[in-house]
């Protein structure tokens, strides 16, 4: 028996201009995570927040990037304090939601869902419907300023949970509330293990009853009881990260995590010997999104490198992957940038690229004719100017 993977293709010089112009959809990319460090310095100075590590733009971002590379989940969530820190007036929300949508649009993103948890922004006494407010009134902005320049985006907000706390309930009643009104869904957030997803079980069951969209964190830190609580008892329609669904697959009769430590790639393996577990046949089956974060995965060690990360081996057999960016700041990355790391190490064609992006718009919270309208009139013809055909 074998335990090495068979030679991929090789792989190509990556055109890097060709995918930061290509079409690209975010479902995965988190509001408070994303921030310019030029912005969280001027708004902490208006608000007489004093804790940054730093003042100056460029440090300051490599010092998220650095405390977010500790191998932690924990320890990546507390660089989000300081950014949370400054999000806690209206105009400091609309100005952050607005540059959110302008640097997606500027790197080609056609279409994105930005989370966000309303209770982390109650700090100076806001309301949470004044934080919907204010953070899709910011979206609205930064798109009309994102097309005035010649790069039409549409953003949709989820409202997020935090796992740890009680107001499930109280943030998927403001999704209902708001769904027609630029909100598509509902999250959960935060440290995995010991915060089930079944304690917030009423919240899911009441978005259910109002057939609202909702998406749920598993599988990232946590493994396969993470994910099946999400999917069986909970109901979710997609799975934040879902990287652990690797747990339920052996390739050449190794579990995966046994397997993948004797190769330096994932790419080019012979499904003929991958088998899979009931969960992940059953994840694969009934085609659950999964939203997932290669360099994010990589920061909090749920995974060990571009190249052996699961997301290569999932794509090659078919389940419905999509690829996206989590937190941009504290992994100083882009939508582009998680392309061309897969390209250059882990050996994706533009093909391959357009189609997690297809599997993305399908994936989304949005209107089944909204979805087709982007898939059919920006996408593929998006892609097919840059010769990339389907």
């Amino acid at each position: 028996m074998t335990t090495s993977a068979r030679p991929g293709p090789p792989i190509m010089p990556v055109d890097h201009d060709l995918i930061r112009r290509a079409p690209k959809v975010l479902l995965h990319d988190h509001l408070d995570g994303g921030l310019r460090p030029q912005t969280i310095i001027e708004l902490a100075a208006a608000s007489g927040y004093d804790r940054l590590p730093t003042t100056d733009p460029a440090a300051l971002g490599q010092w998220f990037r650095d405390s977010a590379d500790s191998g932690s989940l924990v320890r990546y969530l507390e660089t989000f304090e300081h950014t949370v820190a400054v999000m806690q007036t209206t105009a400091a929300l609309e100005r952050v939601a607005r540059e959110c949508a302008l640097d997606l649009a500027l790197d080609g993103v056609v279409y994105a869902e930005v989370r966000y948890a309303p209770e982390l922004h109650l700090a100076n006494g806001l309301t949470l419907d004044e934080i919907v407010q204010a953070v899709n009134a910011g979206f609205r902005a930064g798109e009309q300023e994102a097309a005035a320049h010649g790069h039409p985006i549409t953003v949709v907000a989820l409202l997020t949970a935090m796992r740890h706390a009680a107001r499930g309930p109280e943030i998927a009643e403001l999704v209902v509330k708001y769904r027609d009104e630029g909100v598509g869904g509902f999250d959960i957030a935060g440290a995995e293990k010991g915060y089930p997803p079944t304690r917030h079980l009423d919240a899911f069951e009441y978005l259910s009853r109002e057939n609202a969209h909702f998406t749920i964190h598993a599988g990232e830190a946590f493994g396969l009881p993470s994910i099946w609580e999400a999917i069986q008892w909970c109901g979710a329609d997609r799975l934040g990260h879902g990287v652990r669904i690797v747990d339920d697959i052996w390739v050449d009769d190794l579990p995966f995590a046994e397997w993948v430590q004797t190769v330096d790639t994932v790419a080019g393996v012979d499904r003929a010997r991958v088998r899979l577990g009931r969960l992940a046949a059953y994840v694969r089956d009934t085609r659950i999104p999964l939203e997932m974060c290669p360099s994010s995965n990589l920061q909090t060690s749920a995974a060990a490198t571009i190249a052996v990360h699961p997301v290569t081996l999932l794509k090659t057999l078919r389940f419905r992957v999509t690829v996206n960016t989590d937190n941009r700041l504290m992994s100083g990355t882009s939508a582009s940038r998680e392309h061309i790391l897969l390209a250059e190490q882990a050996g994706w064609t533009p093909a391959d690229m357009r189609w997690t992006t297809i599997n993305a718009m399908k994936s989304a919270f949005l209107p089944f004719d909204k979805r087709l309208a982007l898939i059919d009139g920006i996408i593929k013809p998006g892609y097919a100017l840059l010769g990339i055909p389907g």
